[in-house]
């Protein structure tokens, strides 16, 4: 445990490193400031949006890669260790945000530094290293071409420490894949949104961690007594109890029966082959044990083999990954989905942008768009798995048909003429979720500022019953009500979700309102209340709206894909599909948005919101 009392509010440390002349320079942020924007994805939201945000390209010099925590990231808090990466997505052009688990995020703490902004970009290839309040580049290149997990074993060897904690971009990263992760701690991916790519355009390899210090807490005993309760509810807590039996794969069974798994391009509502890709079989056959990231008794992490294909110890997957690269594309070979998923944190490539991507050019195939005289000698077929591996080394590589597979679904089909078959929202691709299943999902996936995502307002988990808010009217309710009640209560459970990636905790540690609001004033030493930290979730989800805007988006786009518009003849989405008018509507107003989801800047003003910058 590395806190000590809070003597004196000194701030949150930012370093700055422009890679372009190699300098150094770092800044403080003050507890007024903090306390607007709590840390994680809010922080930085709060410094694109000062810049010149509709001039930045996103592949360009002076677009801003900034790597967040918040206060109380490594702390004694349970699943408190994540950490947050923003910048304007190459995959989309607008907001992009991701965020990973494991150990990097506390490390950078404990190494001096709360939050890192690199800018600019290196003439040759580098890695960062920040160790003890001290930053340092070096020289990248022989690091080049390693996959995830070459390069931070030859980084903690190059330093002669095993304790050092590095984040890095594969193959793919480097090729400036438009869906490239960036990887940590071993299979940990701050996947979404092309951030590695952003890396790979600055000529950055790594950034790599390690320190001695302390992690300032206003009330270590208080905390104590929280850490405790927090503690007692998961360990009753039977949602959190599946995901350390079985990880998020353990869900596979639930959502094919819900209808909410994803079948052959989100095409078909059932499909015999989902048990092969269970949990509870990963669990059985394959699992070698579960792994936890920083303080978390949950463990969702998965550590399995498939020793006939080679791999005696590889990291996953998870649910996405079954569902993007298994029922997606209708394999249900569940060797083939591990080996698969594996070859994505080798490269550094994002699974659920990789799966529909593929899944998009299957169904090219299926229909006569495409064909192998197109696609360098290349066939994709739905249910063939021996595709995968070829595929998804083209696209890392960059290589024959992969250049195109590289730029997204959303690229391919317009490349192809048909537009309209992209599964995607604001040009990424959708999660392994069908909004068809759970209606309130879908004012999540439209109102996501960085494109559809599963994280930004799980209303799957609410219905299922998983989570239940009462102080926040936040409860289980009818799956398929498309009412404007149901669009308030998706707003209010994205404003919950905002405050978690602002906070930079893991959303599978869910002990209720009061626990939450608990832990963050006896960290701080603030005296926020439910209503203040809920009104600054509204404040971080304008600001990232009008980010957005600047750079082109308005509520035209808030809409899903023709494919999800299509009612299913079969499974468990009963025929149904979301009526968005009447969900916009109570989500707009829920949000502080006007009548058409603008947000003006008077708008920032009524919300507390200050541009930074």
């Amino acid at each position: 445990m590395k806190e000590t009392p809070l003597v004196s509010d000194t701030g949150m440390r930012v370093l700055h490193a422009n890679l372009s002349t190699g300098v150094f320079t770092e800044s403080t942020v003050d507890s007024n400031t903090a306390r607007r924007v709590l840390g994680g994805s809010g922080w930085s939201a709060a410094i694109i949006a000062g810049k010149a945000v509709a001039d930045i390209e996103p592949l360009g010099a002076d677009n801003p890669l900034i790597w967040t925590t918040s206060p109380i990231v490594g702390t004694n808090l349970p699943s408190a260790g994540r950490f947050s990466v923003s910048a304007i997505s190459p995959l989309t052009g607008l907001w992009g945000e991701s965020n990973s688990g494991g150990f990097f995020g506390p490390e950078l703490r404990f190494a001096g530094f709360d939050a890192v902004e690199v800018l600019g970009r290196s003439d040759v290839p580098v890695w960062l290293l920040l160790r003890d309040g001290l930053a340092e580049l070096r020289d990248a290149t022989e690091l080049m071409g390693l996959d995830t997990y070459q390069t931070q074993d030859a980084i903690r060897e190059q330093l002669g420490d095993p304790g050092v904690r590095v984040a890095c971009i594969g193959v793919a990263g480097e090729n400036c894949v438009k869906y490239a992760s960036i990887m940590n701690d071993h299979g940990r991916a701050a996947g979404r949104c092309g951030l590695g790519a952003v890396m790979g355009s600055k000529n950055l390899k790594a950034i790599a961690v390690r320190g001695t210090g302390t992690v300032p807490v206003d009330n270590p005993g208080k905390l104590a007594d929280i850490v405790a309760a927090i503690y007692e509810h998961t360990s009753e807590d039977m949602a959190a109890g599946a995901i350390r039996m079985a990880g998020t794969a353990g869900y596979l069974d639930m959502a094919a029966m819900y209808g909410d798994l994803p079948i052959r391009n989100f095409q078909v509502g059932e499909w015999e082959g989902a048990g092969n890709l269970s949990g509870v079989r990963m669990t059985e056959e394959y699992l070698v044990r579960g792994r936890a990231c920083f303080k978390c008794p949950i463990a969702c992490g998965r550590e399995t083999r498939v020793p006939k294909r080679g791999l005696n110890r590889v990291d996953g997957p998870e649910f996405e990954t079954l569902g993007a690269l298994g029922s997606m594309l209708q394999i249900d070979d569940l060797e083939a989905v591990i080996e698969a998923g594996h070859l994505c944190n080798v490269y550094g490539l994002d699974t659920i942008s990789t799966g529909g991507t593929l899944a998009l050019v299957c169904e090219l195939f299926e229909r006569g768009v495409l064909d192998a005289s197109q696609t360098g000698g290349m066939t994709f077929r739905y249910g063939e798995p021996q595709m995968l591996a070829p595929a998804i080394d083209a696209i890392a590589r960059r290589t024959g048909f992969g250049v195109q597979m590289a730029e997204g679904s959303r690229h391919v089909a317009k490349e192809a003429g048909v537009p309209e078959l992209a599964v995607t929202v604001r040009g990424m691709e959708i999660p392994m979720h069908d909004p068809r299943a759970f209606h309130g999902q879908a004012v999540a996936y439209v109102l996501s500022s960085r494109g559809a995502c599963h994280m930004q307002g799980d209303m799957y988990t609410v219905d299922t019953g998983q989570i239940e808010l009462e102080f926040l009217r936040i409860e289980p309710g009818d799956r398929f009500e498309s009412s404007e009640a149901k669009g308030r209560m998706a707003a209010r459970q994205m404003i919950w979700r905002t405050l978690y990636n602002a906070l930079d905790w893991c959303q599978f540690q869910n002990p209720g309102t009061d626990l939450v609001v608990n832990a963050v004033n006896v960290v701080t030493g603030w005296d926020l209340s439910l209503d203040e930290l809920m009104s600054t979730g509204k404040r971080i989800l304008a600001v990232k709206r009008w980010i957005n805007q600047q750079r082109g988006s308005t509520a035209k786009d808030d809409c899903l894909p023709p494919a999800l518009l299509v009612p299913l003849e079969d499974g468990g989405t009963l025929g149904t599909v979301p009526d968005m008018r009447a969900m916009l509507a109570g989500a707009y107003d829920e949000l502080g948005w006007n009548a058409e989801g603008f947000v003006s800047e008077e708008t920032l003003r009524v919300l507390g919101a200050q541009l930074e910058d």
